[in-house]
């Protein structure tokens, strides 16, 4: 079998295992984050400005109150993205359905996994080095939802809500279930403009926390300065997502639709643009334009993040030691998008940090929606 240096295959293995006593920790910031990645290219390539334009089965994630716009009968959805150079994998599915005139049904599920993550806890025994004992697992984060919208009373205003189970695992040593509501809603008004509220984790949505290890295990996690993660509860705090949306028609072939959203958490300070010590604000904004409802163009721009550059500014003493004083500068990313609506099947595609103009790699995201006794769009 071919074979790594000895180092890399120990130090992954306890990297990994460390990682898992760090999430299990309660109220902790960025808790359960996978789930807030995005679902649909159409939404990436809005840079995920879509909580008041969103109106298929993607809605049952991103603000459930706009299933209500949902024109076709049944709608069944597909996605798939890589992480990381292609270490991750981030797929999801939607289903959605209209139970009523004014009221809509959805299930969801995401999922982002790094799998044959090498366990090399069992590496070496008695001194003895014997690569045949290294194992493998996965390290898998699974959300599931099922939503429900309704037009409510008022004309233009339709209300939602989701209900989610958060299970995460990582190989036979750690596993996590919890529990979480979303609530939303949105406001159509009669010359075009949308405007939406978002609330995700309201309750506090909590993940129970249980770990499994051998006595061996544990022995190497100890022998090797490591913690021993224990059973505990993580909570992942709210969240509030404000969004206003103008469409334009442009004669009868043309339509332009932009959108501006700020996301607001409620777990400390963020590297945002909008930031304090009890909560943090990240606007984001898409545009997308399109040819008689079948061909789209989409563009966004969004997560501003302050980062060091290499520029020195200044000096500083830290313990007797000059330290360099390095500047800063403002990253974000910008995303581009297309969309072909064929009627019963629409494919769409994006490509986010398009000129990696922020810390984090591009990825390209691919998604196929399927509509049963569709109206067109």
């Amino acid at each position: 079998m071919n074979r790594v240096p000895t180092k890399t295959y120990f130090l992954t293995g306890l990297f990994l295992l460390s990682g898992l006593s760090v999430f299990a920790q309660s109220a902790r910031k960025y808790s359960n984050d996978y789930l807030t990645l995005g679902v649909g290219a159409r939404a990436f390539g809005m840079s995920n400005s879509v909580i008041a334009s969103t109106d298929d089965v993607t809605s049952g994630y991103w603000n459930p109150a706009g299933l209500t716009q949902q024109e076709d009968k049944l709608q069944l959805s597909f996605m798939h993205s890589n992480y990381q150079g292609g270490i991750a994998n981030y797929d999801y599915i939607g289903l959605s359905t209209k139970v009523k005139e004014n009221a809509a049904l959805s299930f969801s599920m995401v999922r982002l996994g790094v799998d044959n993550i090498p366990n090399t806890l069992d590496l070496i025994r008695n001194g003895q080095i014997n690569y045949d004992r290294v194992t493998s697992f996965s390290a898998v984060d699974y959300g599931f939802y099922v939503s429900y919208a309704q037009l409510a009373l008022k004309e233009g205003l339709s209300i939602g809500g989701s209900a989610k189970i958060v299970h995460r695992k990582g190989g036979d040593f750690a596993t996590a279930w919890g529990f979480g509501i979303d609530l939303g809603a949105r406001y159509e008004t009669k010359n075009n403009w949308s405007f939406a509220a978002m609330g995700r984790d309201i309750t506090t949505t909590f993940n129970a926390w249980k770990y499994t290890f051998t006595d061996a295990e544990i022995d190497v996690l100890q022998s090797t300065g490591n913690e021993v993660p224990i059973n505990s509860l993580e909570l992942t705090l709210p969240t509030l997502i404000l969004g206003a949306a103008k469409k334009i028609d442009i004669k009868e072939d043309f339509s332009l639709l932009t959108e501006v959203n700020v996301d607001f958490t409620t777990d400390g300070r963020r590297n945002t643009l909008l930031k304090s010590n009890i909560f943090s604000g990240s606007p984001h904004m898409g545009i997308e334009a399109g040819y008689k409802n079948i061909i789209y163009l989409r563009g966004g721009i969004g997560n501003f993040q302050e980062v060091k550059n290499d520029v020195v500014i200044g000096e500083e003493i830290v313990d007797n030691e000059v330290r360099n004083i390095y500047g800063t500068n403002w990253t974000f990313m910008p995303n581009i998008g297309l969309g072909l609506n064929l009627k019963q099947i629409t494919i769409d595609y994006a490509l986010t940090d398009v000129s990696n103009q922020s810390a984090a790699q591009y990825s390209h995201v691919f998604s196929i929606r399927a509509a049963v006794n569709p109206t067109g769009h």
